[in-house]
C-alpha cells in the first residue's frame, strides 16, 4: 500500500509540472498541441517523416506529459529573479504555431516524396484551433510512382566503365522505385572504387543521371553519363581526371598548432628525421618516434592513392594517446605523383585521476579509491603506461571486509611479434598490450585471497568492429588463510564446491569483439551494437600433460607447482537495439546470453569466470549475484552466497528512456533473466538448466529509474521490482502486491547496456 501511494504522488506531481501549457503562449497565438501525418505509402517510416518536418510540439515524457515545458511554465516574468531564468534555462520554452514553417513542411515532405520517385504527390493540412492549441494534421496522397525499367551506363573510361556496369555491386535494379537517394548512393559507390585506384582527381560530381521518364506508363530509362563539360576535349580537366596518383612520399609535422610554416627544413627549432620515403619533421621539444606514426599509417609511398588508406590513417593516428589532433593533405608534384602531408598536433602526455565509488550490495554499504596514472608516450613511441591502484571497504555486519589492489598495462601501438619482419607487422596494424596485477581480499569471518595475473593482448580496429585477442592471459589464485568458523559452516559441510576455494591456475586464450552501425551522420536513426567473446583455458597444459605422459592426482586431475589448472570453454554474446523515437525519447533493448562448460582436468569452472545474475546491468529486481541458479535458494539471505553463479546466462531486457529536463532523464524497464548450472551440482540445487523446465525459471522485474547526464559520465538510480520470482513457492511466485523485500535499488556509473 505504501509503494502504491508514492507511486501515485509522484505520478500527481508530474502532472500538476505540466499544467497549464499555455501560461507563455501570448494573445493571439497558438501552442503547437499536436502534429499528426497521415500517408499510403508504408516504405516510409514515421521517423524518416519527421525528419522532414519543420516544426513538431514540445516533446513528452514517457509518451505523457511534456514535463520540460511544464518546468519553463512555474517560471514567473520578472526575469531579474534568479528562480524565473533557472526554470526557464532547464525547461524548454513552449512551440508557438508558424504556418510559415507549416508551409515549409509541406515542401519538403513533397520533396522527399519526389525523391522516392512518387512525381505526383500531393500533401494537403488541416490545422485546428481549440482555445489557445493548435493540431496540424498533414494529409499525404503519394499518386502512382515512377519505376525504373531500364538501366544503361555510358562511359567512356574502361576502368570506370567496369565498376559502373558491374551488376553484382550495383545499387541499382530494375522496376525499383525512381528513388534518388539511392542514385545518389550508387555515384559514390562508383566514385569511390574509381578513387580506390589512385584517380585522385575524380568526384562524385562528376558523374550525372540522364533519366527519360516520356514512355508515359510511369516508366522511366535510365543512363549514368560523364558532364558533357568534361566530354569536351579543349577542357583540361577531361584529362586530369583520369590520371593514376602515385604517393611519392609521406611527410609528417609533429608540432603544437595545425599551422605549416613556409620553410620548414631551414628552421634551427625543427627536427628532420627520414626513413626510406617517410619523412618526420619536429618541433625540438616534441619526441614521438617517427615509427609511431609510420606504424599506424595506410597511407604508403609507392603506392595508388586511397580513400580507404586516408580514412582509416585517421583513424589509426587519431587513437595514439599523445596524438591531439590530425589534419591530411595532398599535394601535385606532377602529373603522376602526391606528396602526402600529415600534420600531428600532440596532447598532453601525462596525467593523473582519481575516483570515488560508493557500493550497496546485499545491504552492506562499501566506498573505494581509485588513483590512477597514465604516460601516452612513455618511450617516445607512442606506447602508453598506465598504473593504478584501487582500495575499498565495504561494512559487512560489524565487520571492515577490504579489496586492495594494483594494475599496470603497457600498450604499444605496433603488432609486437617474434619472427615477423618489419613490413609484415606494419600492414597489420594490431596494437600490442601487456598487463598485469595484484588483488588482495580479505572477508572477515571468512578468507582471504590473493589474485596475480597476467596477460599479453592484440587489439585491432576496423570501419565498425573491434577486435581483441588474448593471446596469454594467466591468472593464479591463492586462499592464504580460512576461518576456522567458515571450515566448520562451509567447507567442511559440503555447502559449497570446494574448488572455487582452492588454490588454482588459469591459463587461458580468447578473443572478443564488438560492433556497431550506429552513424554520426545520422544519430536519429535506430542502431545496434554487439559484443561478442569466446575463451579456451587449460586445453595447452591438458595436452602437453598427455603428451608427455604425466601421472594424474588421486583425483584425476593434473597440476602445475603442484597446483590444479582450470579446462574450460565459455562463450558471451551481448546485443543492444536502439529505437530511437525523437531526441528526447527512445526505447532500448537488449540480449544478453553466456555458455561454459568445464571438462577434462575441471568439474566445474572457477568461480571468477562462471556468470551471475541480478544487480545493476541485469534482472535489476534482484541484487547482483542473488538471482539463481534456477530454482536454487540462498542459504543465508543476510550474508554473500557464493554459491549463486552458473554456466549459463540469459538476461532479456526492456528499457524506454525519455530526457526529463536539464541533465535529467528518466526510464522504465522490465527485465527478465537467470543463471543455471551446465551439471547438476549437489551444492547448488535446483540449479541446474534442462530443457523441460527452465523456461519456468526465468525471473521477471520491472522498475523505474533516473539518470543525469554530465556528457562526460551519466549517474544513475534504478528501482527494480520482482513481478516473477521462480525461486518461491508456485502461489507466491507472481508478486502482484510487492513488499519491500521485493524490491532492489542500484546505484551505477553510466547505461547498463
Amino acid at each position: 500500500m505504501k509503494v502504491r501511494f508514492g507511486l501515485f504522488i509522484f505520478l500527481a506531481g508530474i502532472f500538476l509540472l505540466s499544467c497549464s501549457v499555455t501560461k507563455h503562449v501570448p494573445d493571439g497565438e497558438y501552442l503547437l498541441e499536436k502534429v499528426k501525418i497521415q500517408t499510403d505509402v508504408n516504405d516510409i517510416t514515421r521517423d524518416e517523416l519527421f525528419e522532414y518536418m519543420r516544426q513538431t510540439p514540445n516533446s513528452k515524457v514517457f509518451g505523457l506529459f511534456r514535463m520540460q515545458l511544464g518546468i519553463y511554465n512555474l517560471s514567473g516574468k520578472d526575469s531579474t529573479k534568479w528562480i524565473n531564468r533557472t526554470l526557464k534555462k532547464i525547461g524548454d520554452e513552449p512551440v508557438i504555431y508558424n504556418p510559415i514553417l507549416t508551409k515549409l513542411s509541406i515542401q519538403q515532405l513533397l520533396l522527399l516524396y519526389q525523391n522516392k520517385g512518387y512525381m505526383h504527390v500531393r500533401v494537403d493540412t488541416n490545422v485546428v484551433f481549440k482555445g489557445k492549441k493548435a493540431a496540424i494534421d498533414y494529409v499525404v496522397k503519394s499518386n502512382k510512382p515512377y519505376i525504373l525499367r531500364n538501366y544503361k551506363v555510358n562511359l567512356t573510361n574502361d576502368v570506370l566503365y567496369q565498376i559502373a556496369a558491374d551488376t553484382s555491386r550495383t545499387l541499382i535494379r530494375p522496376d525499383m522505385l525512381f528513388d534518388t537517394d539511392v542514385l545518389n548512393a550508387e555515384r559514390e559507390r562508383v566514385t569511390s572504387r574509381f578513387r580506390q585506384q589512385g584517380y585522385y582527381n575524380f568526384n562524385k560530381d562528376f558523374l550525372i543521371f540522364n533519366a527519360d521518364s516520356s514512355l508515359r506508363q510511369h516508366k522511366v530509362d535510365l543512363t549514368l553519363d560523364l558532364r558533357e563539360t568534361l566530354k569536351q576535349s579543349d577542357n583540361p580537366a577531361n584529362k586530369k581526371i583520369y590520371k593514376k596518383y602515385t604517393i611519392r612520399k609521406v611527410i609528417f609535422y609533429n608540432k603544437s598548432d595545425i599551422g605549416i610554416p613556409s620553410d620548414l627544413q631551414g628552421a634551427s627549432e625543427l627536427d628532420t628525421v627520414n626513413f626510406k620515403d617517410f619523412i618526420l619533421i619536429e618541433q625540438k621539444n616534441q619526441s614521438i618516434s617517427i615509427n609511431a606514426f609510420i606504424q599506424n599509417t595506410f597511407i604508403s609511398p609507392n603506392t595508388l592513392y586511397s580513400d580507404a588508406a586516408v580514412e582509416r590513417t585517421y583513424s589509426a593516428l587519431n587513437s595514439l594517446g599523445p596524438v591531439k589532433y590530425v589534419n591530411i593533405t595532398f599535394a601535385e608534384i606532377d602529373d603522376n605523383y602526391l606528396d602526402c602531408i600529415i600534420v600531428v598536433v600532440p596532447s598532453k602526455s601525462v596525467s593523473m585521476s582519481t575516483d570515488l565509488e560508493a557500493t550497496f550490495t546485499d545491504g552492506f554499504w562499501g566506498g573505494a579509491f581509485i588513483l590512477g596514472i597514465i604516460d601516452r608516450n612513455v618511450f617516445g613511441g607512442a606506447e602508453t603506461l598506465s598504473l593504478q591502484g584501487r582500495g575499498a571497504l565495504e561494512w559487512q555486519s560489524n565487520v571492515l571486509a577490504q579489496e586492495w589492489g594494483v594494475q599496470m598495462g603497457l600498450k604499444f601501438p605496433s603488432f609486437l611479434m617474434p619472427f615477423l619482419n618489419y613490413e609484415t607487422r606494419r600492414n597489420l596494424h594490431v596494437n600490442t598490450a601487456f598487463n598485469t596485477s595484484y588483488i588482495y581480499q580479505f572477508r572477515p569471518g571468512e578468507f582471504t585471497t590473493i589474485n596475480l595475473g597476467g596477460a599479453i593482448k592484440y587489439q585491432w580496429t576496423g570501419v565498425r568492429f573491434r577486435h581483441n585477442f588474448d593471446m596469454v592471459d594467466l591468472s593464479y589464485v591463492y586462499f592464504p588463510t580460512f576461518s576456522e568458523q567458515f571450515r566448520i559452516n562451509y567447507l567442511n559441510t559440503g555447502l559449497y564446491n570446494k574448488y572455487n576455494y582452492e588454490d588454482h591456475f588459469i591459463l587461458r586464450m580468447g578473443y572478443s569483439g564488438s560492433f556497431s552501425n550506429f552513424n554520426a551522420n545520422r544519430p536519429m536513426h535506430n542502431y545496434s551494437t554487439s559484443r561478442y567473446s569466446f575463451e579456451s583455458a587449460g586445453n595447452l597444459l591438458y595436452g602437453i600433460n598427455n603428451l608427455l605422459g604425466s601421472k594424474a592426482g588421486d583425483d584425476g586431475a593434473y597440476r602445475l607447482f603442484n597446483i590444479r589448472y582450470a579446462q574450460y570453454l565459455r562463450a558471451e554474446y551481448n546485443t543492444t537495439y536502439q529505437q530511437i523515437i525523437d531526441k528526447n525519447n527512445r526505447f532500448v533493448y537488449h540480449l544478453g546470453a553466456g555458455f561454459g562448460v568445464p571438462f577434462g582436468n575441471a568439474d566445474v569452472i572457477p568461480y571468477e569466470r562462471r556468470f551471475y545474475s541480478g544487480g545493476a546491468n541485469s534482472v535489476r529486481g534482484w541484487s547482483e549475484s542473488t538471482l539463481g541458479p534456477g530454482i536454487y535458494n540462498r542459504i543465508n539471505a543476510k550474508r554473500r552466497d557464493y554459491n549463486q553463479v552458473g554456466d549459463i546466462k540469459l538476461d532479456l531486457n526492456m528499457e524506454y528512456r525519455a530526457k526529463m529536463f536539464w541533465v535529467l532523464e528518466g526510464a522504465l524497464f522490465l527485465d527478465a533473466g537467470n543463471i543455471w548450472t551446465i551439471r547438476d551440482y549437489p551444492e547448488q540445487s535446483g540449479g541446474a538448466f534442462k530443457l523441460d523446465s527452465f523456461m519456468n525459471q526465468i525471473a521477471i522485474a520491472y522498475g523505474a529509474g533516473l539518470r543525469m547526464d554530465f556528457s562526460f559520465f551519466i549517474f544513475r538510480l534504478d528501482m527494480g521490482a520482482r513481478l516473477f520470482d521462480p525461486m518461491r513457492t508456485r502461489r507466491e511466485q507472481w508478486r502482484v502486491k510487492p513488499q519491500w523485500s521485493d524490491m532492489a535499488f542500484h546505484l551505477a556509473i553510466g547505461y547498463p547496456f
